[in-house]
């Protein structure tokens, strides 16, 4: 099992995760054509929020929309509260039908005369990955070479995919690793033993947690990512929460814009 993450201003957003075979889907797929979509509020929070507010805003609106045809595509769009032209990031991911196997991964943000956009593409026919990396200065392309046997990637958006399918067999710490910048950081993937509640939409709704933390006695990973998922069978992510040395960006579910779509089988 794989996780995969950028560095740098996009980092605070961007993880990867790979499953073993051993976690197939449990989600029965949407008809070709659907859309599910969730609204969300963000903000910073954490002891540096002033300072990362001088940069960037402390607060905004998410979307997370997930479409389905002969892949799924998921595209998760944070703004500051105007809108893009006031900065964003967006992050796009496309998985094969089956939601296991992550085609590409999009990641790009700007605000105000900062700007990144990283596209990767997976081929895994030929064990490669295809990097083009756009800022205001300079435009690069690059092949890196995929590890022999690893096959399955996500980012994210197919992370939080990945867990909406098997949130009920994840219910032991999984031992993974985090690669960033040509590294590898052990992790650990485990789930909460809590449930919280959540008030969406004025009604009350029972939500498990699952994080993704350093692991113990191995390379210092600095960051971590907590998602909340529903009890129910659609498992919808109310909260998502990314934690960094200076803030930790949290994301509340405020509005389900299009009906939930996936369900389990």
């Amino acid at each position: 099992m794989k996780l995969i993450r950028t560095s740098g201003i996009a980092a605070l957003l961007m993880v990867m995760v790979a499953s073993s075979s051993v976690y197939g889907g449990d989600l029965s797929p949407a008809a070709t054509g659907q859309v599910e979509e969730f609204r969300y509020s963000w903000r910073l929070r954490g002891g540096m929020r002033f300072v990362a507010g001088l940069v960037f805003p402390t607060s905004g609106v998410g979307n997370l929309r997930t479409s389905f045809g002969d892949t799924v595509h998921s595209e998760l769009m944070i703004t500051a509260p105007n809108g893009k032209q006031g900065g964003f990031y967006a992050y796009e991911s496309e998985i094969d039908e089956r939601g296991t196997k992550t085609l590409m991964t999009y990641h790009g943000y700007a605000w105000g005369d900062k700007s990144r956009a990283e596209r990767t593409v997976f081929d895994y026919r030929k064990g490669q990955a295809r990097i083009n990396k756009k800022t205001p200065d300079a435009e690069e392309n690059r092949v890196k070479k995929l590890p022999r046997g690893d096959e399955e990637y996500r980012d994210v958006l197919t992370a939080i995919y990945f867990l909406r399918q098997n949130a009920d067999k994840v219910t032991k710490p999984i031992q993974t690793n985090i690669f960033s910048d040509g590294k590898e950081y052990p992790v650990v993937f485990r789930p909460l033993g809590q449930q919280k509640n959540f008030v969406i939409e004025g009604q009350n709704r029972a939500a498990r947690g699952f994080e993704i933390v350093d692991a113990p006695g191995g390379k210092k990973w600095p960051g971590a990512v907590t998602v909340w998922l529903t009890t129910d069978d659609h498992r919808v992510p109310v909260r998502i929460e990314i934690k960094q040395s200076m803030a930790s960006l949290q994301l509340d579910l405020k509005k389900v814009t299009s009906p939930v779509l996936v369900a389990r089988r």
